[in-house]
């Protein structure tokens, strides 16, 4: 059984030169029940504590189907604001292009406008990875390009990346950018492996992207499976997870962090504890057979 390589202590975000833990956080659900700015801080305290540099947000973030829209950046920004020193520990990422109820929108006036508004949400001068974070099928690729290059020209973002696109969709904004992209954004999960199979993470390796992966634990189906197939994966990952002595969860990130691409899973909890755990995903190390057995019972049916 051929031992796969445990993974790095840190990866680098495309080839842009920027040190990225091999874990993110993301604060999707950072601005739910109430939480203050207090709060807040001790969530960004518990992934910098437990070596996770890498944050992921969104101005669609905090967005309920009425109000919220905004509210997980400006939560941010409250705690950047009190302790500014913070900011130089994290790369911070952000995503926008998205306009309830449109619900896409990537003309030049909205993003440019989008952007804006997340600099100033997160009370920051820059956004060290901006991500595009659903395609707009209305919006021609070159004009975003556009839109996008001029900024890092401006000095409001370092990097580039997209979220929810399709290999043809990768492919036509990263033919037009000057700055090329250096991520790309999918659901991935031991129980998604869509993108293992149609050319996402081929196209990864190809371009030299970052793939990070939002809902790496199926979005709740893993810890508390319900269908047959679910119950199937989790028994896999259970065998190796017992190995380490660490969770099902842990497992399931490092399975990921296992392929070749060099996917970073995005840690959603929003309690300290989930997050700190998730660092022990790096001292866990697959061999074929096993990483293979969860992708037989992820599918259903054996490999060709």
């Amino acid at each position: 059984m051929s031992q796969l390589p445990l993974p790095p202590a840190t990866r680098t975000l495309g080839a842009s030169g920027i040190a990225v833990s091999p874990i993110a956080w993301g604060m999707w659900r950072l601005a739910e029940n109430g939480r203050t700015p207090a709060d807040a801080a001790r969530l960004v305290h518990a992934a910098l504590d437990a070596g996770i540099n890498f944050l992921d947000t969104a101005d669609i973030y905090g967005f309920n189907g009425a109000d919220g829209f905004g509210d997980a950046e400006a939560l941010l920004g409250e705690v950047l604001a009190a302790e500014p020193g913070l900011r130089s520990r994290m790369v911070l990422a952000s995503k926008g292009g998205i306009m309830p109820p449109l619900p896409y929108d990537q003309s030049a006036g909205y993003l440019q406008s989008a952007l804006d508004a997340s600099l100033r949400r997160m009370k920051v001068d820059t956004i060290d990875l901006y991500q595009i974070h659903r395609p707009d099928i209305l919006a021609h690729p070159q004009e975003v390009a556009r839109v996008l290059d001029d900024a890092v020209a401006a000095g409001k973002i370092r990097t580039i990346g997209v979220s929810n696109f399709t290999v043809h969709q990768t492919a036509a904004l990263n033919q037009f950018l000057g700055n090329k992209l250096v991520s790309t954004q999918p659901e991935i999960s031991p129980l998604r492996i869509t993108c293992f199979e149609n050319g996402e993470l081929d196209q990864a390796m190809m371009l030299g992207l970052t793939p990070l992966a939002w809902s790496p634990l199926g979005g709740g189906r893993l810890v508390d499976p319900a269908s047959e197939r679910d119950r199937a994966v989790a028994a896999e990952l259970d065998r190796v997870a017992a190995q380490y002595g660490v969770s099902r969860s842990v497992a399931a990130y490092s399975w990921l962090m296992a392929h070749p691409a060099g996917i970073v899973p995005i840690i959603g909890s929003q309690q300290p504890a989930r997050i700190l755990e998730g660092a022990a995903a790096l001292q866990v190390q697959w061999n074929r057979t096993d990483w293979y057995a969860v992708l037989v019972a992820a599918r259903g049916e054996r490999l060709p």
